[in-house]
């Protein structure tokens, strides 16, 4: 054969190959499209549409409310009203809205494939609320197909030009769960964005941990918010029917779990509403270990005034902790230099039956006694009375016989 005939031979298989190559190229970035997604129009029917990403697809489900509509004892229209007071109010707390408006508050929850952290852990529903100054509109992302997940943050990531989530147990499960993933497609979606986050769990923890045994969002709703679920689908049954779903694409297999999930973050903006009452409103706080909760709250924000003004209403009050809370009063006091109102609750205290109490106040009494009254003698009594306590300690009793031994010397014995 000869030279030319070679290169036309040649130039035809090259020529073929190039298509075969272009074919595989286009097939590579076809679009995912309706026919991709099984039971479309049952999705649609639940209020869900379709999301594109290049070969991949999400569902987004988006359901609206009035401003009027109330999700137990609170209207979603008393959330622009606790912002505004909290922009109003001079208290310093974790979870003040000061410098907020209400649509910035990204009220954030999601369903995953096992109740642990982890690789192995995958979110298949990224649900959120937003208030707006007409409406709240709820809106979940659906991760239909495992293979999906570029499609579902990418959609995820379009909708938070926010400037702070509100989650419960967000810090510790929700957002570490979302960075975990995140991290494993980071070259397939945009970067995560840096926001502000309040985790609504401490708060009720500070609280209420003093009235239920369970902190679990489904128990404070519907004590605290009178919120009362029929029928809903518990969310440790999530995992197992979510599996069941990825057989037969099914939407009524997770409808269930659609409308936990849409219950749950409406229940943020309900508690974020009666935690921000709790905080700001005095008429709010109806029960003395409430209040007491809520002081010592203020105190690990160093938030003294706060503090101060809520342990002085609790001075009179009959509960469980009251000794406790005269003792934290009496510690602002002397913060304060007010010697007189500490001296005096030291006092009631050392005479009182509760060890641990006595103990501390007497302590208090003895170094005012030997440092501020310069009375040796004085202080050594009282130290001497604590030696004398059942329940000390090695190390508290050791440090007893160090401050006698040093008052001893001061008082010339």
């Amino acid at each position: 054969m000869s030279l030319k005939g070679k290169l036309n031979r040649m130039k035809k298989h090259l020529s073929h190959s190039h298509t075969e190559e272009k074919r595989h190229e286009m097939k590579d970035l076809q679009t995912a499209t309706t026919e991709d997604i099984p039971f479309l129009k049952e999705w649609e029917q639940l209020g869900a549409v379709p999301y594109y990403a290049q070969d991949s697809f999400c569902l987004i489900r988006e359901v609206t409310y009035d401003l009027d509509d109330r999700h137990g004892i609170y209207s979603f229209s008393e959330l622009p009203n606790i912002i505004e007071a909290w922009n109003k109010s001079k208290v310093q707390h974790s979870l003040s809205a000061k410098g907020y408006k209400s649509h910035e508050l990204f009220f954030f929850d999601t369903e995953t494939t096992g109740l642990s952290g982890g690789t192995g852990n995958m979110i298949f529903l990224l649900g959120h609320a937003r208030v707006f100054s007409d409406k709240v509109v709820v809106k979940q992302h659906i991760l239909t197909n495992p293979g999906n997940e570029a499609a579902l943050y990418k959609s995820f990531l379009n909708e938070v030009d926010v400037e702070s989530l509100v989650t419960y147990n967000g810090k510790s499960f929700d957002w570490p769960q979302v960075k975990t993933r995140h991290t494993l497609l980071r070259d397939q979606i945009p970067e995560l964005p840096e926001f502000g986050h309040f985790d609504l769990l401490h708060g009720a923890r500070r609280l209420w941990r003093h009235k239920y045994e369970r902190m679990s969002l489904s128990v404070v709703e519907k004590e605290e918010l009178h919120v009362n679920r029929e029928g809903d689908t518990p969310g440790f049954l999530a995992p197992m029917i979510y599996f069941h779903f990825l057989k037969e694409q099914k939407p009524q297999l997770i409808e269930g779990i659609l409308i936990h999930n849409e219950l749950d973050v409406l229940s943020l903006i309900s508690l974020y509403i009666h935690l921000s009452k709790k905080i700001l409103s005095k008429d709010a706080l109806k029960e003395n270990d409430e209040k007491y909760a809520l002081a010592r709250w203020h105190l690990a924000h160093r938030d003294v005034q706060e503090a101060t003004k809520h342990l002085r209403e609790l001075r009179d009050a009959k509960f469980e902790h009251a000794n406790q809370a005269a003792f934290d009063l009496s510690l602002q006091y002397k913060r304060m230099n007010q010697w007189d109102e500490a001296v005096h609750i030291w006092k009631d205290l050392f005479s009182a039956n509760e060890y641990h109490l006595t103990l501390k106040a007497g302590i208090e009494l003895a170094k005012y006694e030997e440092h501020r009254e310069k009375d040796a003698r004085s202080a050594l009594s009282i130290v001497q009375t604590l030696l004398a306590l059942p329940i000390l300690s090695e190390r508290e009793f050791g440090e007893l016989e160090k401050r006698k031994k040093r008052l001893l010397r001061k008082a010339g014995q």
